[in-house]
């Protein structure tokens, strides 16, 4: 059975900062016509940083949209045209200060696909050198460190609900084991 859907028109019904929505027309496999609500996201990144004590870095922050304070590893939005792995080492100096070394790409997350174009890059990185934690104006977060089980503790007890985090320990915890990471 064919399950690809074509786009017969698009509208864009909203043009922010962040984010795009748009209102589609799509043709159904069997021909006929749906709309479908599309949110245009640039991407971003996540970045697990660990430190020589095998910890990793974490921001706490304010997320409006969830409305409550959220654990998460750090991340950022990419700039139009940058390359993901560039966004990544921009994003962990802003956040943490720290620059970092070896980058891994863990893969791929798409946290919404039924509505969001967002693709999340993953990436694992030791500490480097400390080079001043630069945030956005409009970014508050606290940091702190983490071992691979009490992120996973917490997660399992369902106080870390966001997506790119919980992946990220899966990954990291399986690259590790399989070796591809030390």
């Amino acid at each position: 059975m064919e399950l690809k859907e074509t786009t017969i028109s698009e509208t864009t019904v909203y043009d922010g900062h962040i984010i795009k929505v748009r209102l589609d027309e799509a043709k159904l496999p069997d021909g006929s016509t749906a709309p479908r609500e599309v949110v245009v996201h640039p991407g971003g990144v996540g970045i697990a940083l660990e430190d020589e004590e095998g910890k990793f870095f974490f921001v706490t922050q304010y997320r409006y949209g969830q409305g409550q304070v959220m654990l998460e590893y750090p991340a950022g939005k990419k700039e139009p045209g940058e390359d993901p792995l560039e966004t990544a080492k921009r994003e962990i100096v802003e956040e943490t200060g720290y620059e970092g070394l070896g980058f891994v790409h863990l893969g791929s997350l798409v946290p919404t696909p039924a509505y969001d174009t967002e693709v999340i890059e993953l990436y694992y990185a030791k500490q480097g050198e400390f080079r001043g934690q630069h945030l956005d104006a409009d970014e508050n977060i606290n940091l702190t460190r983490l071992s691979l089980d009490e992120i996973t503790e917490r997660i399992v007890r369902g106080e870390v609900t966001d997506a790119k985090t919980v992946a990220m320990t899966f990954l990291i915890k399986e690259f590790k084991e399989r070796g591809t990471i030390a």
